[in-house]
């Protein structure tokens, strides 16, 4: 089952999508989104995508950058690239997390916040 992100959090819902829609044309796989609410002081959201290789990973990252700078939405860090298998940016009220396939099972992230709830990308608005 999933959960769909409260109402009045709307600005970060379309924000979300903003962000899973850069990930999507550019071809990022295995998309989830985890929402934590009142359960993290860190941020509201992660989105996990993964890319099949370092260029692809560049890729997805300079799409979501790119577009989230578009559309007005302030980027607190962002990391320069290096060929880790690991990718994030930080876009203040949600994170991006871009992992190779290998370094998503090496890593686990759901698992790690496996308290949060998961948000379907087709219920953003």
């Amino acid at each position: 089952m999933t959960f769909s992100i409260p109402k009045e959090k709307k600005l970060l819902s379309a924000n979300l999508k903003v962000a899973c829609d850069a990930l999507t044309e550019k071809k990022g796989e295995d998309l989830k989104l985890l929402y934590f609410g009142e359960k993290s002081s860190l941020t509201d959201c992660f989105i996990i995508a993964t890319g099949n290789s370092n260029p692809h990973l560049k890729a997805l990252r300079d799409n979501v950058e790119k577009t989230l700078k578009d559309k007005g939405i302030e980027l607190f860090s962002k990391d320069r690239f290096q060929p880790s298998g690991w990718l994030v940016i930080d876009a203040i009220d949600f994170v991006v997390h871009l992992f190779s396939q290998e370094q998503r099972e090496n890593y686990a992230i759901e698992q790690l916040w496996k308290d949060a709830e998961q948000v379907s990308v087709e219920d953003l608005v």
